[in-house]
């Protein structure tokens, strides 16, 4: 393993200082040798240091839809957008709702070398909402499951979501919940509003999100457990999610960069690359959700990367399957977002880094103290280009993103020690391959 300095960083954006990684651990820059033939030097004048990404929210496809994603393509995709730890997402093929299914995605997150793949057990059998999956052997498994969702789709019984809860609680583990009523969004196409009501779209409401996150909060409540909300969509959730903090309640909530940018107005083009659950929501919600992430009543960002081939997204609306990519424009796109509020990249690396570590209990990442494992992302805020996702790691070119022009790029990626991503290109993968976790 090469040791690096990396020279002139400003460090959280808060003042510049040197970084030194020395056998995968940040250490005092005053150890390395800097004119040693073993150090690498890294000139960072300029650039940003942030501990490196966090992602609660993913979709890498494999098993059975290595068409659309791949494990190690994902995992490239990662280290491109700076995320040294994502977490995969059980909608696979087959479900990850057993020890064996998760404990292949573990094994192939480690294998492909570019960071940390953590798989994200089921909560009910096939995703079927009608049985609890094998949580407790999926959380003494080798990979060691801390968080059960079947996202995509809502545990709509709120019996089954309640054992769910009370299952969780006897490791601390976290029911991540797809909050969607599905009575209530049968057939629904968009977000329910003016626009639907133009296009001739079926409508999907806010309440059929709010509702689902009021039951479950108080559901949480009641059983003290550990509850995560996916995806926060509309200002109502922001102020169910607020008060039930105000409670006490142990409630955590994500938001994606696509919710905090985008609205239903762009349904109006009818290219399906706006077409995604939750649906697009309007100006209101987006600006509830830019205001709820400022003042940490939504406590982290979720990509909710969630690639498509062709076949399935390009074609008439009603069609198309849901979803979009987002691991390597989540950094400049959040950073666009909320570029005119009170938020500074110390409260970038909380949301994106620090936050999700700490809920999902990934050690080893969201941190940049001495003695800290070395996952570290540079970035560069003055770096201006255009988004093409033609150029990018992910199998997936369902970016709704594609030509916009952002300020931030993303340079280096040192996930436990090793470079993946250098001035912008990525590198080799981890040398230790499936044992560096060891390291």
């Amino acid at each position: 393993m090469t040791d690096y300095l990396i020279r002139g960083a400003n460090v959280l954006g808060q003042g510049i200082a040197d970084v030194a990684i020395k056998d995968s651990t940040i250490v005092d820059p005053d150890l390395l040798d800097a004119e040693g033939s073993d150090v690498e030097l890294v000139n960072a004048d300029g650039l940003i240091a942030l501990p490196g990404l966090v992602d609660m929210h993913t979709h890498l496809r494999e098993p059975g839809k290595e068409d659309a994603e791949t494990i190690l393509s994902g995992s490239r995709a990662a280290a491109s957008g700076g995320f040294t730890c994502v977490h995969a997402m059980a909608n696979t093929a087959p479900v990850a709702d057993t020890a064996g299914v998760v404990e292949q995605v573990h094994r192939l997150g480690r294998t492909a070398g570019y960071t940390e793949v953590v798989p994200i057990g089921a909560v009910t059998i096939g995703l079927e909402g009608e049985n609890l999956a094998e949580i407790g052997a999926m959380a003494r498994s080798a990979a060691r499951v801390r968080i059960f969702s079947d996202d995509g789709i809502c545990v709509s019984d709120p019996l089954l979501m309640r054992r769910a809860l009370e299952y969780v609680k006897t490791f601390d583990g976290v029911i991540a919940q797809h909050a969607q009523e599905p009575r209530l969004t049968e057939g629904a196409q968009m977000n329910e509003g003016v626009v639907s009501a133009e296009l001739g779209l079926p409508g999907w409401p806010a309440v059929a999100e709010e509702s689902i996150i009021a039951r479950d909060v108080l559901l949480a409540e009641h059983v003290g457990s550990r509850l995560h909300i996916c995806h926060v969509s509309t200002k109502g959730s922001v102020d169910i999610i607020r008060w039930a903090k105000s409670r006490g309640v142990e409630i955590t909530a994500e938001v994606t960069p696509h919710h905090l940018m985008l609205t239903d107005e762009l349904v109006r083009s009818f290219d399906p690359v706006y077409k995604v659950n939750p649906p697009l929501r309007t100006e209101a919600d987006v600006t509830a959700l830019r205001e709820a992430l400022a003042d940490g009543t939504i406590d982290v960002i979720g990509t909710d990367h969630a690639p498509h081939t062709a076949e399935h997204k390009c074609s008439e609306w009603t069609a198309a399957a849901m979803g979009m990519v987002g691991m390597e424009t989540a950094l400049p796109i959040v950073v666009e977002a909320m570029a005119d509020y009170d938020f500074d990249y110390g409260d970038l690396a909380r949301v994106m880094s620090a936050t999700p570590a700490r809920i999902t209990g990934a050690t080893g990442h969201g941190s940049l103290e001495i003695g800290a494992s070395a996952n570290i992302v540079l970035i560069d805020p003055a770096s201006t280009h255009t988004i093409v996702p033609e150029d990018h790691a992910t199998k997936g070119r369902n970016n709704p993103f594609a030509g916009l022009e952002v300020s931030t790029s993303i340079t280096d990626t040192f996930f436990y020690g090793h470079r993946v991503l250098s001035g912008g290109r990525l590198s080799t993968p981890h040398p230790a391959g499936a044992s560096w976790t060891d390291q």
